[in-house]
């Protein structure tokens, strides 16, 4: 059902995108969307964008949903989420939460969205992390 309500949510901001009323970015429905998000998170960073072995990688997300989770990626190359900041992570960005869900869900590429995600550390790794970041279609 988690599944379904995310789909659910996720169709509604394209329908609400392409009528130009953006809104209910922080129901209930939006809750369950950033859980999805954050679960498949470490995958991106850890396998799809190969960061770095014994790295952390940190989002801060602003807006109507807030969160500040860290990647850390193990010595044998698995991510982890994790709620604590990391002290000098391998790259950082910094975002609101309707672009992180655009992006995450493939609705734009980061070239689209570039001014309004700031991406701090090594410029390969951060360019990997977003150019694999759409967990859906």
């Amino acid at each position: 059902m988690r599944n379904h309500a995310f789909a659910v949510w996720v169709h509604e901001q394209d329908l609400r995108a392409a009528l130009g009323h953006p809104g209910n970015l922080d129901s209930p429905g939006a809750h369950i969307a950033r859980d999805v998000l954050l679960d498949a998170l470490p995958a991106v960073v850890a396998e799809k964008a190969d960061a770095p072995r014994s790295s952390a990688i940190v989002f801060d997300v602003h807006g109507p949903i807030e969160f500040l989770r860290t990647i850390r990626v193990d010595i044998q190359g698995r991510g982890t989420l994790e709620t604590a900041p990391a002290l000098g992570p391998a790259a950082s960005f910094s975002l609101d939460w309707e672009t992180y869900v655009r992006l995450a869900c493939g609705r734009v590429t980061p070239a689209a969205v570039a001014d309004r995600v700031k991406a701090e550390g090594e410029p390969e790794l951060t360019a990997a992390i977003l150019r694999n970041f759409a967990v859906t279609r």
